[in-house]
């Protein structure tokens, strides 16, 4: 079975799109999927009632709906930012172990 999104136009009849082990082995290949003969059966089984399901969206007439990317409201999940006082100079130095002129000082990094 192969198939391109252009092969079908809305009214075609499709009954059915079982897929051949030949294409459920080319899948497996693709996934790198190493599949006994019994899982091959069962995924050209659960893979074909899949496009089963796609072949009934087609029947959809979609015509008066408009695009979109979500179903739901656009709202922020992000709170509204709060001025917070910082820390002051003297505050952040007392942690730092080694301190020089107001800045962190660190062991060399290069030779």
């Amino acid at each position: 079975m192969q198939l391109r999104s252009s092969a079908f136009k809305r009214g075609d009849i499709i009954l059915s799109m079982t897929l051949t082990l030949a294409e459920v082995e080319h899948i497996a290949e693709l996934a790198r999927l190493r599949l006994t003969p019994e899982e091959k059966e069962r995924y050209r089984e659960q893979l074909s009632t899949i496009l089963d399901y796609f072949v009934q969206l087609q029947d959809l007439d979609t015509a008066d709906i408009p695009p979109t990317s979500s179903v739901l409201p656009s709202r922020s999940v992000l709170r509204e930012d709060e001025v917070h006082p910082g820390l002051n100079i003297h505050e952040i130095m007392r942690n730092a172990p080694e301190t020089e002129n107001r800045q962190f000082r660190i062991p060399p990094v290069l030779d």
